[in-house]
């Protein structure tokens, strides 16, 4: 609108100037009191172009203001990116499966003897038979002597075995040991879990394969007298530089075992059952949640935002100048012509 109105009054400068010629013409065949000659119209025009400025003053320190608003939301957006940036959230995901790879079971017995393995499924297992007598071992196993990765020195002896695969039929694999003396106050055994068994039977160099994962992975007991029941999960955590470790959680319950044969001696008995606990496999990883585009976003129409308002600024100050300009005119010519 303000921009319309000056384009008016310069398009017609000749009408302005014959208005003007007109009321000096009437006002020269018309004879005032002195003190009433052209006062009241240019002091309305002059209480109208003073309302004019202050509101344009008004918008100014508005637009100033609000630069001064969208400068904050700059420093406050950088800020927050920077903030993101150094410190990553921790990202959850659940994947359903419906057959595990077939986890490496590490068993280090001592001088326990494994008496019997078997793949039970729907978590039935029945009654044993001859309990502390050898029975029928169907389990894929392997024995394996290699030096302790912590002293370089103590031999360990190990028994691997494949654990369960299929989750869906809640297979698990029942394990039993016999320790005919020991020297200790209680006994138990120490075991493993590690991600493969294939790729420990694949591996060229298993005793290597072996010291890594007595290296990586956390070892457990379980112990005589007892049958324990282990439901295992499976956690995957993806590192910063792309690479992939694995671990297992555990949920471990304990049964006392009853023994009922007719002549129980001082040998310990071991019963352990490794399951899996559902067929998800959960996988860690750190995602940053600033999104670049976002703010680049942001940025731009908070700038796109700045421009506009010291542009409209830039045309206010203008407008005021021209403003001011013509009232000084129109002020100098009612004085010549009274004069």
């Amino acid at each position: 609108q303000l921009s319309e109105d000056v384009e008016r009054v310069s398009e017609n400068p000749t009408e302005e100037r014959e208005g003007d010629m007109e009321v000096h013409e009437d006002s020269s065949s018309v004879i005032l009191p002195d003190g009433e000659l052209g006062t009241t119209t240019p002091s309305l025009r002059f209480s109208k172009t003073c309302l004019k400025n202050v509101f344009s003053v008004i918008l100014l320190f508005i637009y100033l203001l609000l630069m001064a608003v969208a400068v904050f939301l700059v420093y406050q957006t950088i800020s927050d990116f920077r903030e993101k940036l150094k410190h990553p959230v921790m990202s959850v995901t659940y994947k359903e499966v419906s057959l595990y790879d077939a986890p490496g079971i590490a068993f280090y017995p001592g001088k326990a003897q494994l008496l019997s393995c078997k793949h039970h499924y729907y978590d039935h297992i029945p009654p044993l038979v001859n309990p502390g007598q050898p029975g029928d071992i169907e389990c894929t196993t392997q024995r394996i002597n290699y030096t302790d990765p912590f002293t370089n020195q103590t031999m360990k002896y190990a028994l691997v075995v494949q654990g369960p695969r299929d989750v869906k039929k809640r297979e698990l694999v029942f394990l039993q040991f016999h320790l005919n003396e020991t020297d200790q106050d209680f006994s138990a055994i120490d075991y493993l879990l590690f991600s493969s068994f294939q790729e420990f039977v694949s591996s060229s160099e298993k005793a290597k394969f072996m010291k890594d994962c007595e290296s990586s992975y956390s070892s457990w007991k379980f112990s005589g007298g007892f049958r324990t029941w282990v439901k295992m999960s499976l956690v995957k955590t993806k590192e910063e530089d792309g690479s992939e470790t694995v671990e297992f959680k555990q949920e471990t319950s304990v049964v006392n075992y009853i023994d009922q044969r007719t002549k129980p001696g001082s040998d310990q008995l071991f019963f352990v059952v490794f399951e899996w606990k559902d067929p998800f496999i959960q996988t860690v990883q750190d995602i940053i949640t600033a999104n670049p585009w976002n703010m680049i976003a942001l940025l731009c129409g908070i700038f796109l935002a700045l421009f506009k308002a010291a542009d409209f600024a830039k045309l206010s100050v203008k407008w005021m100048i021209k403003i001011r300009r013509r009232h000084l005119k129109r002020t100098r010519q009612v004085t010549n012509h009274i004069s």
